[in-house]
């Protein structure tokens, strides 16, 4: 079992970083970035084998596009050198994921723009690729959004991971995307497009396992890896905005409470690990001790 990290933002929140709207997890990386190196570091002593570059909030949605335009590349090469060094210093192997973000606003593929996402993703691509180990693009809503971000990394020839958000507002429908699409169509896409991972994040615990069981039999006689990274909050309906505020956190999702989800999606076939929003170092402490 591979153990991925938690979220960032509320992290970075809760150990006292600069933290607003609308800069998000951008703020501590622009004003405080040691803050940022402290997050890695508390996912690598809970056992994280994998920690995620702090760039999701990196892009003209959250830090205005004058400012990408005049900093972006920077800060998101900042944001792989800060994964990097903590990752080399931990006393075992730790890899580190590029995260490639949903541009428009996440959970909303009404608003993807492709000419526009492809702009602003060329330039975290060329920032973060001489520190990370594999590229994680995260939170997508549609289809089309890995279609884009695989032909921009192709030629850095580091592995790609692909991570949907699927539709939870109703938690016993079938398990689709954001957009409507299938889990079955996302795991042919992630085949198609040479995915060496194919992930579910950024959505209630109770829908995931579904989709784990549909990713396998669909990637059945394949070597592409299944796991969940979910949230810890309540349902967002469909015209929500990813980060537009901090949501309520569950009280049932403890760190036990969460890895007893974590061991469902185990069962179904899921081999990575970890949490997305509202997800600490405390739940991946327990996933690594328990699924680890």
């Amino acid at each position: 079992m591979k153990i991925l990290d938690g979220g960032t933002g509320r992290e970075l929140a809760r150990i006292g970083a600069p933290f607003r709207q609308p800069e998000w997890s951008a703020l501590a990386l622009i004003e405080a970035p040691d803050f940022v190196a402290q997050v890695h570091q508390r996912y690598v002593d809970a056992g994280a084998d994998v920690i995620t570059t702090n760039s999701y909030a990196v892009v003209p949605f959250h830090i205005g596009q004058d400012r990408f335009d005049a900093h972006g590349a920077r800060w998101a090469g900042l944001a792989g050198k800060l994964a990097r060094q903590v990752a080399d210093a931990a006393p075992r192997k730790v890899a580190v994921a590029g995260s490639l973000p949903p541009v428009s606003g996440s959970y909303r593929p009404d608003l993807i723009d492709l000419q526009r996402s492809r702009a602003v993703l060329a330039v975290l691509v060329e920032a973060l690729a001489p520190h990370v180990d594999h590229w994680q693009a995260e939170t997508l809503s549609a289809i089309a959004e890995a279609e884009l971000v695989a032909d921009l990394v192709a030629p850095s020839a580091k592995p790609l991971w692909l991570s949907f958000t699927l539709a939870d507002e109703q938690p016993g429908a079938a398990p689709q995307l954001r957009s409507g699409e299938s889990v079955g169509d996302a795991a042919a896409a992630a085949l198609r497009l040479g995915a060496k991972a194919l992930l579910f994040n950024c959505s209630q615990p109770e829908v995931m396992a579904a989709a784990v069981a549909q990713a396998r039999a669909a990637l059945a006689g394949s070597d592409v890896a299944i796991g969940v990274y979910a949230n810890a909050f309540p349902p967002q309906g469909a015209d929500a905005e990813a980060n537009s505020g901090l949501s309520p956190i569950r009280a049932d999702l403890t760190p036990q409470g969460y890895a007893a989800f974590a061991s469902a999606w185990a069962s179904e076939g899921a081999t990575i690990l970890g949490g997305c929003c509202g997800i600490g170092p405390e739940h991946i402490a327990v996933l690594r001790s328990e699924l680890g």
